[in-house]
């Protein structure tokens, strides 16, 4: 397939909204590093995952796409002609590809399912001391009694591992199956929210042969997804300046999976987009 030609403005200009709009996500990431403070949502992708704000900044345009003129400032690049490509995605990046590839087609052969509620938070800080919760700056917004009860009222069904490997000792037997890492594939399904979060994981880990405004979208959608995450969970919100999403409710719980669908046809068509960047 013959490569793509982009003239010097045209690919500049490009990678300045991406770096604009980067860095709207993450100068406040930056601020609140630089004086010790941690924000549960805004910091979480950061966090979680270990792609630094000045990674995700850096612009690619992925493959198959020559740049006239200067050569880019970061990155894998080659002369081609007049311009600059992308140099072949080395023998690690085509096995992650593949990989990738499996699972996001896996994730799509099934259907979504959306009747977790978002338990899985819950899950991670019940029987806990006040001393072991992970966002102790958050108070539990039923008490851990309560939150407790919410836990056992209802089935747990967590589909994936990451998420369940954070569930304590006692909640882990509670859930209706047992991810491990060897069967993510077979348990991974697009209603998920950490599933869709993870779309973020997938496509910077291919970078910069997969293109940047791509991951961008994908790290839109997860931060978006993280604030239902907390909105959901045990932790009182409010301080942050957000409204709970009560799910020990059916009014919340209604709320929980509206939402939780919408996302769910948003990360569909990134699914679909990274499917063909790592094609």
């Amino acid at each position: 397939m013959a490569a793509t030609m982009l003239d010097e403005p045209t690919w500049t200009a490009r990678r300045t909204a991406h770096e604009t709009r980067v860095d709207e996500w993450t100068a406040p990431v930056l601020a609140r590093a630089s004086r010790g403070q941690v924000h549960p949502i805004e910091d979480f992708l950061f966090n979680y995952y270990p792609h630094r704000p000045a990674r995700l900044r850096r612009w690619s345009p992925g493959p198959g796409v020559v740049l006239a003129g200067a050569p880019p400032l970061h990155g894998e690049w080659q002369p081609a002609g007049a311009g600059w490509l992308l140099a072949p995605a080395p023998d690690r990046i085509l096995v992650l590809a593949s990989r990738t590839r499996q699972l996001l087609e896996q994730t799509m052969s099934r259907p979504a399912r959306f009747g977790c509620f978002g338990l899985h938070e819950w899950a991670m800080v019940y029987r806990q001391g006040a001393s072991e919760v992970r966002h102790s700056q958050l108070p539990l917004r039923l008490g851990a009694a309560g939150t407790a009860a919410v836990v056992e009222a209802q089935p747990l069904q967590c589909s994936h591992f990451d998420a369940f490997r954070f569930f304590t000792e006692p909640a882990k037997p509670l859930n209706a199956v047992q991810p491990t890492r060897s069967t993510q594939p077979d348990l991974e399904q697009g209603g998920c929210l950490h599933a869709n979060m993870d779309l973020y994981k997938w496509s910077f880990q291919l970078s910069p042969w997969v293109p940047s405004e791509l991951v961008a979208d994908c790290f839109e959608l997860a931060r978006r997804v993280r604030s239902l995450d907390m909105r959901a969970s045990p932790y009182d919100v409010t301080s942050l300046g957000l409204e709970p999403v009560r799910i020990e409710t059916a009014q919340g719980k209604e709320d929980y999976a509206t939402q939780q669908r919408s996302f769910a046809i948003e990360a569909t068509a990134l699914r679909i987009r990274l499917l063909a960047a790592v094609s």
